[in-house]
């Protein structure tokens, strides 16, 4: 019996990757590219043009994406208007990386500013609807430390 060399995670890919659905897909990837950096690992365009998977690497990491269809049941968060999922990145220099999302396109819904759990956090929403957060961290809290703060911010907290 021989063993299989094949790894259960390919190459670059981390065991939780990101697979978006965006309705313009394909721009999608240059936004992201703009905003983030991202890098272009595949895009495979269906017979009519659109993407029906691409995949781009920000950072350490991938993000996969694919173009709404309704007749698959895949719809992005403009169709089904809004989404309950936050796409988190962590990066060196938050300020600098949310100025450089808004001149890509992306709308500030929170603008950053130091966060009691040792983060300095912003929140965008990118042109296809997709809400991120960008954070560096910029101090170590404790666990306890963080429970404190929250429970000062609110009673009903912690």
């Amino acid at each position: 019996m021989t063993m299989s060399t094949v790894k259960p995670i390919p190459e670059g890919f981390h065991s939780l990757t990101p697979h978006l659905v965006c309705a313009g897909a394909a721009d999608a990837i240059g936004f992201y590219q703009k905003a983030f950096n991202a890098v272009e690992q595949m895009r495979l365009p269906g017979p009519d043009g659109k993407l029906m998977h691409g995949c781009v690497r920000i950072g350490d990491s991938m993000l996969m994406l694919v173009e709404e269809n309704p007749a698959w049941g895949t719809l992005g968060p403009q169709a089904l208007k809004g989404s309950p999922v936050t796409i988190h990145l962590y990066v060196p220099d938050v300020d600098a990386a949310v100025a450089q999302a808004v001149a890509a396109g992306a709308t500030v819904k929170m603008p950053a500013d130091d966060m009691f759990w040792g983060d300095r956090y912003a929140v965008l929403q990118d042109p296809f609807g997709h809400s991120w957060s960008l954070a560096t961290h910029v101090r170590d809290v404790s666990p306890e430390d963080i429970q404190k703060a929250m429970a000062q911010m609110s009673p009903n907290c912690g």
